[in-house]
């Protein structure tokens, strides 16, 4: 192979990987996105959670807390801060979500209390079967 034949192979291989990782993207951008897969439920035990308690799992891909507040009963809400994306952490004794990041302090509803998160804790639904606790 003579060099202007292998310079022509190369440009054109530089050519149409150049095009194909401009196009892709362009046609993802225009297609129109996948629906969603419908949300799931997920059901746990009550007996896995006692009061004053709190369990972490994962519902669609997203991290959540489910609470069983005393005299209150359960409920769940996302972990993700609301203000940079941290997980929250579950403070027993203190009786309160923590954001290990910036500070950011919730209340057992997820209400912000204090630090930089613009807004509350997204709540997950959630219901009680029996003894069971059925998220979703």
């Amino acid at each position: 192979m003579k060099r202007r034949g292998f310079l022509k192979l190369l440009l054109a291989l530089f050519g149409s990987t150049t095009l194909v990782s401009f196009a892709y993207p362009l046609i993802r951008f225009l297609a129109p996105p996948e629906e969603k897969a419908k949300a799931k439920q997920i059901g746990i035990k009550k007996s896995e959670i006692p009061s004053g308690e709190a369990k972490d799992i994962i519902f669609n891909n997203t991290p959540i807390i489910i609470i069983n507040r005393q005299d209150k009963g359960f409920i769940a809400l996302s972990r993700v801060c609301t203000h940079l994306g941290c997980l929250v952490e579950y403070d027993k004794a203190k009786k309160r979500l923590l954001c290990p990041c910036h500070a950011g302090t919730f209340d057992l509803e997820g209400n912000v209390i204090s630090g930089p998160p613009p807004k509350p804790l997204p709540k997950i639904p959630l219901g009680v079967e029996g003894e069971s606790v059925v998220i979703g």
